[in-house]
């Protein structure tokens, strides 16, 4: 079965990719596809929850190239911030520029919010969820995993990207930056997602 995954996010397409070959899924993604970015994708993001994120970006995506299509969206949530910045994790500084660089003005700013909380503040979990499609019109079906950690003071680590060399990881005992990519997958909040759709699918076939 061939997948659009409806991310044009290289971090989440390299996870995606290692992912796929596990599960035995081949995937596409938007620009293998024949889909040209376009300024009507800023809006898939703009929902209050990830999952009406993903679900938009399976839509948008499957009546696109009519390939079942797998929406994703995730967040950080820091507990001691209400669960901030969940859903706008991406934008959360409203920063703008290349991937990198709105990575770095989000992090800093997640410093700023969490300058000198002790340990019990700076607990935080990782979400993921999934959305597929099977064809336009179709029954969506979500899929979620999380991950819980806390936020260091400093970061640990150059892999991954976005929060990761800040997100000190419950299971691994290192952050999601020191992690190999093997360890990370193995625990992270899209990995676990990725393994409940492969399985779903493995049901159905």
């Amino acid at each position: 079965m061939k997948l659009l995954i409806a991310t044009r996010n290289p971090g989440k397409q390299r996870e995606a990719r290692r992912l796929r070959e596990r599960a035995g899924i081949e995937v596409v993604f938007p620009d293998e596809a024949g889909v040209l970015e376009s300024p009507e994708e800023e809006a898939l993001e703009l929902h209050d929850s990830l999952l009406a994120n993903a679900r938009a970006k399976a839509v948008h995506f499957c009546r696109a190239t009519g390939l079942p299509t797998v929406g994703d969206d995730s967040g950080l949530e820091v507990f001691s911030l209400g669960g901030e910045p969940g859903v706008r994790s991406r934008r959360w500084a409203g920063s703008t520029g290349s991937r990198p660089e709105i990575d770095a003005a989000n992090n800093a700013y997640l410093m700023r919010r969490l300058l000198g909380a002790p340990p019990n503040q700076r607990r935080a979990r990782y979400r993921c969820v999934l959305v597929l499609l099977p064809k336009p019109g179709g029954v969506p079906e979500a899929f979620e995993g999380g991950c819980t950690g806390r936020i260091t003071e400093e970061p640990r680590g150059t892999g991954g990207f976005g929060y990761d060399p800040y997100f000190l990881s419950d299971e691994l005992g290192k952050t999601f930056g020191e992690a190999t990519a093997e360890e990370k997958d193995a625990v992270s909040h899209r990995g676990r997602a990725f393994r409940a759709l492969a399985e779903a699918l493995a049901a159905k076939s």
